[in-house]
């Protein structure tokens, strides 16, 4: 759960950039803000793996 909620959090850091983007038009924001979702896909799937591993050590256990 601990990464889930870093996850969480960093989302919500990246909303000043959004906003700063989408409403300001502030093309450097757009940037720092995809920099921001690539990082969000590769904790996702750091996220997703740990929970395959999970499962797959849980259907060993039984």
């Amino acid at each position: 759960m601990k990464k889930y909620f870093e996850l969480i959090d960093y989302i919500k850091s990246l909303e000043t950039d959004a906003q700063k983007f989408y409403d300001k038009g502030q093309s450097a924001a757009g940037t720092r803000f995809r920099k921001g979702m690539s990082e969000v896909k590769k904790m996702a799937q750091d996220i997703r793996n740990e929970v395959q591993e999970i499962k797959a050590n849980r259907k060993e256990g039984k």
